[in-house]
């Protein structure tokens, strides 16, 4: 039995409306602009004040510029003073800037400061190193080039989740191949992977690849197998890991070329192996493959009107009637015992 992944789940009833997108080209055009929008400004530690301007606190990086604070660039801030933010929420924006003034740390090194425009979108000291994320996009539309969002969910409040996120502090991808179906050990699997990074230091850079039997409209991955994992701090040597995820990815594209290849060559044999000479003889065969004496029957009538008992034949027929189930679980239940015979052309 494989895993069940929950991480896309997570992130679809995480997500606002606004970071949410379509397709991977309106994710990238995103990720671009905002890019090329943003500035680094390297700063002394002296020069960094917060002020109160317009009733409300900015952080001054110069005598003559402010800029407002987001949600996450402000509990860095907080982090930097080594108050709590929800000490300084409670305040004033006049008391909240005297309390920075005699908690905010002097002289040391140049402080990293990451604005959109008159935004803070971040705020680090020296050691961070940052990935952007349109450039890890970049990588995913050279090398993971078959791979697409999931269907989209029908959970309530999520409608317009795709498997595509990107906010002020993260982005998530989840993309699956939905004409890499093979089969291994006798059931059916696809590959997908997930893939994450912060420009803001809120998550590491990091990817997991797997094979998977099902994704439901909420995201959840079932009975995951050959799960890959990698993940990597936003320190020196960040961009190395593009390198890394880039071999994971290609690795993850090469066994499904692999075993498509093997698949095809199954599906061809079958088409010409036969269960039995006759009816009687491929009824037994079913049996033992756990396929009800009903359920054989229709199936042995759709696959004779093909003119011959062949695997293939078989199978096709028990996929058709597995279709007409309403139980989903025992619509699966079928489909993967009608699977389970491939292995018999091999």
């Amino acid at each position: 039995m494989g895993q069940t992944l929950t991480r896309a789940h997570d992130e679809l009833f995480r997500r606002h409306p606004d970071e949410r997108f379509n397709t991977m080209q309106d994710l990238f055009e995103f990720c671009q602009a905002r890019k090329e929008r943003s500035e680094l400004l390297w700063r002394p530690a002296d020069d960094l004040q917060a002020i109160a301007t317009n009733g409300r606190l900015e952080l001054a990086t110069t005598p003559i510029d402010s800029h407002r604070l987001n949600s996450w660039s402000f509990g860095q801030l907080c982090s930097l003073a080594n108050i709590s933010r929800d000490t300084v929420n409670r305040l004033s924006p006049g008391t909240a800037a005297k309390v920075f003034e005699e908690t905010l740390p002097v002289g040391g090194k140049p402080m990293q400061v990451y604005a959109d425009g008159d935004l803070i979108r971040s705020i680090h000291g020296a050691s961070y190193t940052r990935l952007h994320d349109v450039e890890l996009l970049t990588m995913l539309r050279e090398f993971a080039t078959d791979f697409v969002p999931p269907q989209e969910s029908g959970a309530p409040g999520t409608q317009g989740g795709t498997g595509l996120y990107c906010g002020e502090q993260d982005m998530f991808c989840f993309l699956i191949d939905p004409t890499g179906w093979t089969e291994i050990n006798g059931e059916a699997f696809a590959p997908g992977f997930f893939v994450w990074n912060s420009e803001v230091g809120k998550r590491s850079v990091g990817i997991q690849t797997f094979w998977f039997q099902a994704v439901c409209r909420n995201h959840i991955v079932w009975d995951a197998i050959e799960v890959v994992e990698f993940s990597r701090k936003h320190t020196a040597n960040v961009h190395d890991s593009l390198r890394e995820m880039r071999r994971i990815v290609e690795a993850l594209v090469e066994k499904r070329d692999q075993r498509r290849d093997g698949f095809a060559t199954a599906i061809g044999k079958a088409m010409t192996a036969r269960l039995g000479d006759d009816a009687e003889e491929v009824m037994k065969v079913l049996s033992k493959h756990g396929i009800t004496r009903q359920l054989a029957k229709e199936a042995l009538d759709i696959a004779r009107e093909q003119g011959a008992f062949t695997i293939f034949a078989v199978v096709d027929a028990l996929t058709r009637l597995a279709g007409r189930i309403k139980n989903a679980g025992d619509r699966w239940e079928v489909d993967q015992k009608a699977s389970s015979l491939l292995a018999l052309a091999r």
